[in-house]
């Protein structure tokens, strides 16, 4: 049970949380794949989607200035080009098309989804330190910033700037380093149950879990102080 008595500080995570209201990216971007009726099935997609993680895990893709716009873009050129390189899609004239109508549809879904959590995050802002906690590729700041979310947050500890990943337990402690709290008053939010809730839990952070349509089995909500399906739903938590 969540003490709201006891939180002094917050610590979000970006991707799955702010940005696409517990949803994993992955089902966002076949939704996007589905509705634009590219001719793949969700086994194949899921093997692309895959492929271009790891690709821009070890390949010096996106850039710091890269927005959410830039990323998609490259991220889904990268699926549609392994898709057709695979045998899996036709190559042709509506491979671009493809790739262009997926990367706006997912900008303007996650756009759509920022708009929304701004209104719990400006109720938020001021009344609590809040600091993001997210696994990301080097540009997070140009994200927030396009999103105009980075007045948020007091910092930011982005894997790919501090050399440390979730569900490693370390790249939570960075977060409650700077909210310079005990952990006990320092509550985590976030989309993953193996990547946010089970090691912020583990450090003494209260956790709460926004549990909306996975791309992998997660475990029970067994460690999260509270369970959510919806942003808007801190909003009653907090009792703002």
């Amino acid at each position: 049970m969540l003490d709201i008595n006891k939180i002094k500080g917050i610590i979000f995570d970006y991707g799955g949380t702010i940005d696409s209201n517990g949803k994993h990216w992955a089902e966002v971007l076949w939704e996007a794949y589905e509705d634009n009726h590219v001719p793949v099935s969700k086994k194949d997609f899921r093997d692309a989607y895959v492929y271009a993680e790891r690709y821009l895990a070890t390949h010096h893709v996106i850039e710091p200035v890269d927005t959410f716009n830039d990323l998609l873009k490259k991220k889904v050129d990268l699926q549609i080009n392994w898709l057709v390189s695979e045998g899996f899609l036709p190559s042709g004239d509506k491979t671009s098309q493809y790739s262009l109508a997926v990367s706006n549809q997912c900008y303007n879904f996650a756009r759509s989804t920022v708009e929304k959590a701004r209104l719990v995050l400006n109720q938020l802002f001021g009344k609590y330190p809040m600091v993001l906690v997210s696994n990301f590729y080097g540009n997070i700041e140009a994200v927030l910033k396009d999103f105009n979310l980075l007045k948020y947050f007091i910092e930011i500890v982005e894997s790919a700037v501090v050399g440390v990943r979730k569900p490693d337990p370390a790249i939570f402690a960075l977060g409650v380093k700077i909210l310079d709290l005990p952990v006990d008053s320092v509550t985590v939010i976030g989309d993953s149950y193996k990547k946010d809730i089970a090691p912020a839990h583990s450090l003494g952070c209260s956790t709460i879990w926004i549990k909306g349509p996975s791309w992998e089995n997660e475990a029970p909500e067994l460690t999260a102080e509270a369970v959510i399906s919806d942003f808007s739903e801190l909003k009653d938590i907090f009792q703002l």
